[in-house]
């Protein structure tokens, strides 16, 4: 599997990518929660990260809820709405994978699966304290990449569990080869705005990590992995958009 880092040499941890002045340019997520708070916070927090030096994202943990690892198992995932009912502010996420050892060109026909867990903080396919999911695969789903190294999925922004700020995760494979392991994150104005709506509500604000700092998977930068937000006027919910970058 290749270990993902800055393209012009690997190092250890993330902040080091600093030092080339470079990053993965991080488009748009925007929009409101399902609640009138959500939405305006949510719009009149938009940022917008601009277009710098491709770099190689730094690799993640796959964490304890993968369900699958395998090509095999992967490919029956293929949809683009991984939804399947639940409720939560709609988030589109969009992804896009170039080749940084190839001048930053797209990478096509890649397969990449996204998960995370429902606007509760839970998985599918688990059996969890307080929650059996098993048989379950509720935001969990496979795309495919395009000629210009983009795949779409239409989703729910991520609720929160204990231990860990708000995440997706993400695996690409090429033929049979995992190639990359990682995760993104979402800016935690956008975030707070979204718990504040009336679908997240009953469980709030992520009180047991308070700041990528204290998260175990971002505490040595997630600046490499950060969406910035726009509303989607359409969905009344969020964009997301991150290009990732990978050595082949």
């Amino acid at each position: 599997m290749k270990k993902l880092a800055p393209c012009t040499e690997i190092v250890s941890r993330r902040r080091a990518l600093a030092l080339f002045g470079a990053t993965a340019t991080l488009l748009g997520c925007g929009g409101g929660g399902s609640g009138s708070s959500g939405t305006t916070a949510a719009a009149s927090a938009s940022t917008s990260s601009g277009s710098v030096s491709c770099v190689l994202t730094p690799e993640e943990t796959a964490g304890p809820y993968p369900l699958f690892s395998d090509i095999a198992s992967a490919s029956t995932y293929m949809r683009e709405d991984i939804t399947e009912g639940k409720t939560g502010a709609p988030l589109r996420l969009m992804l896009t994978f170039v080749n940084v050892n190839g001048s930053c060109a797209p990478i096509t026909d890649a397969l990449v699966y996204t998960w995370h867990c429902d606007k509760d903080g839970v998985y599918s396919g688990y059996n969890q304290p307080g929650n059996n999911t098993v048989g379950q695969t509720f935001c969990r789903g496979v795309q495919m990449t395009d000629s210009t190294g983009l795949t779409r999925f239409t989703t729910i922004y991520p609720g929160w569990y204990s231990g860990r700020i708000t995440h997706v995760h993400f695996r690409v494979y090429l033929g049979n080869s995992l190639q990359a392991t990682s995760q993104l994150a979402f800016p935690q104005e956008i975030t707070r705005a979204v718990y504040s709506s009336s679908l997240y509500a009953a469980r709030g604000q992520n009180t047991s990590v308070s700041s990528f700092s204290a998260d175990n998977v971002f505490s040595d930068g997630e600046q490499y992995q950060l969406c910035t937000m726009s509303a989607n006027a359409a969905t009344g919910g969020y964009d997301a958009a991150l290009t990732v970058g990978i050595a082949l």
